[in-house]
C-alpha cells in the first residue's frame, strides 16, 4: 500500500469498518433522495454481490446523480471538477494503459507530474518506473473502487491524488482520449511487431486464433458505439497512413476517436466486416454489397454493407437500419400538411411521388404512408432496391438485376397479383414510369420516388423521361418534395443573436420573428446544439390549372408560379415556420434549401 496515498487509504476505512453504507445514505438524504429505503436495499445488494456501492445508489434513480457525486466529494474532502473543467493529461495514451482507463473509468488529469512511463507491454509492466515521490492526479467518479486502486498501484509506484467529476463526463473523456475499443486494440498488439502483424493478418484472415477473436471484439465495439450514439451510417476509410472511422449522426459526419496505429489492423477489420456480411474476402478489386444481422439491447438491427476498392485499400460503408415504428408523428408535420397527405393516401388510385436528393427521408415518408394504409382489407406490394425496413403484412420484393428482376419486370408481374397499393422504390427509366401510369389508370394507388430538387421538378423530370404531359396530368395526384433538418437540442437552445435585418436579407418573414432560436451546445447533444431531425415539405397538388399548363407545355417557372397560386407552400417557407416554432435554426433551413434559391427568388 506504500504507493497509494493516505487519501485513498482513509477513504477505504469506512468500507472496511462497515460505515460506507451509512455515509452514502446520509449524502443521498442531503441531496434530496426520494426513497431512502430503496437506496438502503440497493446498498445491501451491492455489498453482498461485491459491486460498486456508489453505483448502486445512482442506479436507483432516486438521487440527482451529479449532485450526489459532488456532495460525496465534499464529504470526503476530495477536489471536484465540473464537467467543463475536466482536462485529460497530455499524451495520456502513452503514459497510462487503456485497459485501466477503460476498464475502471479512471483518467489521469492534466498537470500530471510524472514523466512518460516506459511500458514494455500494454499491461504497464515497465522496466523504468516513475520516481516514488511523484503524484498522479486521477479523475474518478467512484472513489471506493478498490479493484481500480489495486490496478493503479501496480502501474504507478508513486502517490495518487484523487479528483472527482461526473460519471458522464469522465466516460466521455476516457472514450475521446483512447478511442473506441482501445483496450482490445492493446491486447491484440501486445508483444507483436507491426509489420509481422500486418503480414500475418494478410495471410490468415480466417484463422480462429486469439488475435482474430480480438479483431471481432474490436469491430463489435465500434458498431456498438455507433448504435449508442444514434448513427445511421458508419464509414471505415483507409487513408494510407491511417484508418479513419466516421459516424453519420443526424445527417452530419463525425470522426470517431480511434487508437493510434489502427492502420496495422486495417485489413483485419475489413476482412472481419466482409465475413460478417457473407462477402468474398479474397475479392478486393470489385465493389461488393451485403447485409449483416445484429442485435443490440434486444433490438434487431439490419446493416447494409457496401465495399469500394480505393487506392489505399477497401472502403467499407455500413447503413444501420433498426426495427422502427413509422407514424405521422415521427415526421413532425404541421396539421395542415398532414391533413393534405392523409387525403392523398386515401384516394383509390393515382400516383403520389416523393422527391428529393439521397438521404432526405423519402423512404421514411413512404414507409409511413404504407404503415397508415396497412390493414387486412388492403393488399400492399413493394418493389425496392434494397428492402430497407420490413413491414408486417406487406409483400416486399427486392430487385435483382443480375437475374433480370428489375423494377419494370417486377411491376408487370405484381400487377397480375391483384394489389391495391404498389410502392416502387424509384422511377429510374421510362419503362417503369409507363407501367406505373397504366397501373394508376387501372385502379391502383402507386407510390414512388424521384431525384429532383423540388416538387415541380418532378413534373419536368417525367416529361424529360419521355412521358406525355397529358399522362402526367391525368395519373399523378401530387408531388411531395422534402428535406431533413436537424432539431435544436431542447436542453441548450437559446434565443437567436442574429439581427432582424440579417434575417430579413435571408428572406425570413418578420411576422414570425418572435420564436427564433439558435443552437447552444451541451453534453446531451455532443456540443452540436442539435438532437434528432424532422422533415420540411412542399406539396404540389395536380390541380386543373396545372393540368392546363401541362397541355400547353409550360416552363418549369410557370408551373412553379401556378403551384404557389394553387396553395403550395415552398420548402423554405415551411422551414421558416419550423424556425418560428423553435424546432430548428435559420442556418439549418438555409443549409438544406440552398439549391432552391433561384426558384424562390423568382
Amino acid at each position: 500500500m506504500d504507493s497509494v496515498s493516505a487519501e485513498i487509504q482513509s477513504m477505504s476505512e469506512p468500507s472496511l469498518a462497515g460505515g460506507l453504507p451509512e455515509l452514502l445514505l446520509a449524502v443521498a438524504g442531503r441531496v434530496g433522495c426520494s426513497d431512502l429505503e430503496e437506496v438502503k436495499a440497493a446498498l445491501t445488494r451491492a455489498a453482498f454481490s461485491q459491486q460498486s456501492q456508489v453505483g448502486a445508489v445512482i442506479s436507483t434513480g432516486t438521487v440527482p446523480e451529479n449532485d450526489f457525486l459532488h456532495a460525496l466529494a465534499d464529504e470526503l474532502g476530495i477536489q471536484w471538477r465540473e464537467e467543463e473543467e475536466v482536462r485529460p493529461a497530455e499524451n495520456v495514451r502513452a503514459t497510462f494503459p487503456a485497459r485501466l482507463a477503460l476498464g475502471f473509468q479512471i483518467l489521469p488529469e492534466q498537470g500530471t507530474e510524472d514523466p512518460p512511463v516506459e511500458t514494455g507491454d500494454t499491461d504497464g509492466n515497465a522496466e523504468s518506473r516513475t520516481p516514488a515521490e511523484t503524484t498522479l492526479p486521477l479523475l474518478v467518479w467512484d472513489p471506493f473502487d478498490l479493484a481500480a486502486w489495486q490496478a493503479v498501484m501496480h502501474h504507478h509506484p508513486g502517490t495518487v491524488r484523487v479528483v472527482m467529476t461526473t460519471r458522464r463526463r469522465l466516460t466521455e473523456a476516457v472514450k475521446s482520449s483512447y478511442g473506441v475499443g482501445a483496450e482490445t486494440f492493446e491486447e491484440l498488439l501486445e508483444g507483436r511487431d507491426e509489420e509481422t502483424l500486418v503480414e500475418k493478418e494478410e495471410v490468415n484472415v480466417l484463422d480462429g486464433e486469439d488475435p482474430e477473436a480480438s479483431v471481432m471484439k474490436f469491430v463489435n465495439q465500434i458498431l456498438r458505439e455507433g448504435l449508442q450514439q444514434g448513427a445511421t451510417d458508419i464509414h471505415f476509410e483507409p487513408l494510407g497512413h491511417d484508418l479513419r472511422i466516421r459516424y453519420r449522426i443526424d445527417g452530419v459526419l463525425h470522426e470517431a476517436p480511434v487508437p493510434p496505429r489502427i492502420r496495422v489492423l486495417q485489413d483485419s477489420v475489413t476482412s472481419r466486416l466482409k465475413i460478417m456480411a457473407s462477402l468474398d474476402i479474397a475479392e478486393r478489386r470489385l465493389p461488393q454489397d451485403g447485409r449483416i444481422a445484429l442485435e443490440h439491447k434486444g433490438r434487431p438491427i439490419d446493416v447494409r454493407v457496401a465495399t469500394i476498392p480505393c487506392v489505399h485499400g477497401e472502403n467499407v460503408s455500413l447503413r444501420l437500419l433498426g426495427a422502427e415504428q413509422f407514424d405521422f408523428k415521427r415526421l413532425g408535420l404541421e396539421p395542415g400538411l398532414e391533413r393534405i397527405i392523409r387525403g392523398l393516401i386515401a384516394i383509390p388510385n393515382g400516383i403520389v411521388l416523393v422527391t428529393g436528393p439521397t438521404g432526405c427521408g423519402k423512404s421514411t415518408s413512404l414507409y409511413t404512408f404504407l404503415s397508415a394504409l396497412n390493414v387486412k382489407e388492403r393488399r400492399i406490394v413493394t418493389i425496392e432496391d434494397p428492402v430497407e425496413h420490413k413491414i408486417d403484412g406487406v409483400i416486399q420484393i427486392a430487385v435483382k438485376p443480375e437475374i433480370d428482376l428489375t423494377f419494370a419486370n417486377a411491376l408487370r408481374s405484381i400487377l397480375r397479383g391483384d394489389p391495391n397499393v404498389v410502392m416502387i422504390g424509384e422511377m429510374r427509366d421510362r419503362e417503369t414510369v409507363e407501367i406505373a401510369i397504366r397501373a394508376a389508370q387501372t385502379g391502383h394507388l402507386v407510390f414512388s420516388t424521384l431525384h429532383t430538387n423540388d416538387a415541380v421538378g418532378g413534373i419536368t423530370r417525367l416529361i424529360d423521361m419521355g412521358v406525355e404531359p397529358f399522362l402526367v396530368g391525368s395519373s399523378v395526384r401530387a408531388f411531395l418534395a422534402q428535406r431533413l433538418v436537424r432539431k435544436l437540442c431542447p436542453k441548450c437552445s437559446k434565443p437567436t443573436t442574429v439581427s432582424p435585418e440579417e434575417l430579413q436579407r435571408e428572406g425570413f418573414p418578420m411576422e414570425l420573428l418572435g420564436g427564433v432560436r439558435q443552437p447552444g451546445g451541451c453534453q446531451s447533444c455532443r456540443q452540436t446544439g442539435y438532437a434528432g431531425r424532422l422533415a420540411i415539405m412542399e406539396i404540389c397538388l395536380m390541380t386543373p390549372a396545372l393540368q392546363g399548363l401541362l397541355q400547353k407545355r409550360a416552363t418549369g417557372n410557370e408551373l412553379s408560379e401556378q403551384a404557389v397560386r394553387d396553395g403550395m407552400i415552398p420548402l423554405r417557407n415551411d422551414g421558416w415556420r419550423k424556425v418560428a416554432m423553435g424546432l430548428t435554426s435559420v442556418e439549418e433551413v438555409l443549409r438544406v434549401t440552398a439549391s432552391d434559391l433561384a426558384v424562390l427568388d423568382e
